[in-house]
């Protein structure tokens, strides 16, 4: 890192306020409902493999849209995960956030009964998944005799119902919340969590599920410009490439369990790392120039967790796959850690693009990475782009891992970073 690139850094922790960081919290549980596998041990099973879940969608017929692959969570069978009296008052979506939350609670060890009663909650991220809710009461619309609430009520229903369910599941009556900055909510929202627990809680149960494979869903994703319309799912999603031509949408992402490190100790709780550092901030709006917010995100989030540019052993990325979104991405990465300096992977790339699920996903990732000393790979990226200068991690990667960051980002330019690192 250049002697500029550290005083810029230093100045950003001064400004942002870095907090103590033997208060971190903590990381004891992990759920994790993915394309490329239902829960975690299956799906960082097989991406360490480089197996990928994006494959034509099934879930509706595709045939007559530009897009037609997705990256659908395999073998979920409702009955076998969702009490039978929670169906009827669930989606999709929300049943596998239910499943997933339910992994991150017994993962974590927690007994929720001996919790005092206000003192764990919930503070989840959502962004596509009201689509499927407002597909489902369009049809009852347009269904003889039906009745159908209208797509403001369908998308606050669905946001308020990912967060409530869980909530109920688990009698967690501590705070509660939903964030909504589409690819950046999952970041956001173990921010909101950390903020929770410095107020006073113990625990939370964070990160996000997502997705919108239905009609509606997909008719507003391709409206983006940005959805690949490859048919081979080897060639369909290939960020940092030469051939990148957009992303392929996916469902799922990981519920985690953000506990007080203070309480986590006190119970004797292992966990797998740190939430040590966290920024968030805007592009500039349409047609005024200036530098996009995601390397001042990435600046921020490693000056609040007094770390430098040199601590990091690998940067989960965005990931967009639009060639010019590409390159803005590289150009942050670039300008915080020097050209080709740090390794980057997008594992993204088995699963598509998960909303408000990816980047939990990400941290999960990040997680595991720095628990089994591997960095996992970015699949079926063989002809980086020019000019890109980075050190993409295509297969995967052996040696320690104590400090990863995680960047997203989300449409109408919300920026955030997360810092992750190793049990002190």
């Amino acid at each position: 890192m250049s002697t500029a690139q550290a005083e810029r850094t230093a100045v950003a922790g001064a400004a942002y306020g870095r907090e103590d960081r033997a208060a971190a919290p903590v990381f004891t549980g992990i759920g994790v409902a993915a394309p490329n596998g239902l829960g975690t041990k299956d799906w960082w099973s097989a991406t360490l493999a480089g197996e990928s879940g994006i494959r034509p969608v099934s879930r509706f017929d595709a045939s007559r849209y530009p897009a037609t692959l997705a990256g659908e969570v395999p073998g979920f069978e409702v009955t076998e995960h969702i009490p039978s009296r929670l169906i009827p008052q669930t989606d999709h979506m929300t049943r596998l956030a239910l499943t997933a939350a339910a992994e991150a609670v017994e993962d974590s060890g927690l007994d929720l009964s001996e919790l005092p009663e206000y003192a764990a909650g919930v503070v989840t991220a959502a962004s596509a998944g009201g689509f499927e809710f407002g597909q489902r009461e369009l049809e009852a619309l347009w269904s003889k005799g039906g009745q159908a609430v209208s797509a403001y009520q369908s998308f606050a229903w669905f946001y308020a119902v990912n967060t409530g369910q869980i909530s109920i599941r688990h009698g967690l009556r501590g705070p509660s919340g939903v964030l909504v900055t589409e690819q950046a909510g999952g970041l956001d929202a173990m921010a909101q969590a950390r903020r929770q627990l410095r107020r006073g809680s113990s625990m939370m149960v964070t990160g996000g599920v997502d997705g919108a494979i239905c009609p509606w869903g997909w008719a507003a994703q391709l409206t983006s410009g940005r959805l690949s319309t490859q048919d081979d799912p080897r060639q369909a999603y290939l960020p940092f490439d030469a051939r990148a031509n957009g992303h392929v949408p996916g469902e799922g992402g990981a519920i985690l369990i953000l506990e007080d490190a203070e309480a986590a100790r006190e119970r004797g709780a292992g966990h797998y790392g740190r939430l040590a550092g966290y920024a968030a901030t805007f592009d500039p709006g349409p047609g005024r120039g200036g530098e996009p917010g995601l390397r001042r995100a990435a600046e921020l989030a490693l000056a609040e967790a007094g770390v430098t540019p040199a601590d990091v052993d690998v940067v989960f990325a965005d990931a967009s796959g639009v060639a010019e979104l590409d390159r803005l991405e590289a150009e942050a990465v670039n300008a915080v850690f020097g050209a080709g300096a740090v390794p980057v992977t997008a594992p993204k790339t088995m699963t598509g693009r998960l909303a408000a699920g990816g980047a939990s996903l990400d941290v999960a990732a990040a997680l595991l990475s720095i628990r089994d000393s591997v960095i996992p790979p970015t699949v079926n990226v063989t002809g980086p782009a020019e000019g890109l200068s980075l050190d993409l991690v295509t297969a995967v990667r052996r040696g320690p891992v104590r400090t990863a960051l995680v960047l997203a980002r989300g449409i109408n330019g919300f920026n955030a970073a997360a810092v992750v690192t190793a049990a002190e």
